[in-house]
């Protein structure tokens, strides 16, 4: 459904970030910046992330197609009931929790205002082992893909300040149509030369990695 028909527009319900630190997973040191914190005040947004924010493995996290990492706090109740237990806004390491902004209503190419800045959906976001760390269940990388409750990412168009509460504006649409839902369905579901991963890779606004990584699938 596009967002300029939508009566209650997204909220950012919970801006949340951290800097890199060492945890320990399965016998190991690992340096990462998943840990988010809800931060209660203004946070300014530019291509090269959120203030007060970082990655540890700049080579498959952080850079100008992944700004910002979104969740949808629709899929909380779901995962609680299935896990067990409760949920705080950042667990899936997102800078934003948010209502709505399903993987299957969002576009790669949609553009939205929130508060003072601009931004653009890139790519899903495809969870790596540090969420199992985070979350103590090894299994959450396959649960995740089999669900399609990834999240996704942002790039930032215009920088500018978010806080809490602000409202998600859709602006417009840069591409053909592909959701996160089906990017999720050739990443995880499909194998070789496909319509949809054709269709996928011709999307303008396709985050540059995702799409080098894909294209090899045309043989």
């Amino acid at each position: 459904m596009s967002m300029e028909t939508t009566a209650i527009l997204p909220e950012l319900l919970s801006l949340n970030t951290g800097l890199p630190v060492n945890v320990e997973w399965d016998g190991k040191t690992v340096f990462t910046g998943f840990i988010k914190k809800p931060v209660p005040h203004t946070v300014g947004i530019s291509a090269d992330g959120l203030e007060q924010d970082g990655q540890g493995d700049l080579k498959n996290h952080g850079g100008p197609d992944k700004a910002a990492c979104v969740y949808s706090a629709d899929h909380y109740p779901w995962w609680s009931e299935q896990m067990n237990r409760s949920f705080e806004a950042g667990a899936f390491g997102e800078n934003f929790t948010v209502s709505g902004l399903r993987e299957q209503d969002v576009h790669i190419g949609d553009v939205y205002r929130i508060g003072t800045a601009v931004v653009q959906v890139s790519q899903p976001r495809q969870p790596c082992f540090k969420l199992s760390a985070h979350l103590e269940r090894k299994e959450m990388i396959l649960r995740v893909r089999d669900t399609g409750y990834s999240g996704f990412y942002f790039r930032v168009l215009e920088p500018g300040q978010v806080t809490a509460g602000d409202r998600f504006e859709w602006l417009r649409h840069e591409g053909n149509g592909t959701t996160i839902a089906d990017c999720n369905q050739v990443l995880y579901h499909e194998r070789g030369d496909t319509p949809l991963l054709r269709q996928l890779l011709d999307e303008p606004a396709l985050a540059s990695s995702l799409h080098k990584h894909l294209s090899k699938r045309l043989g």
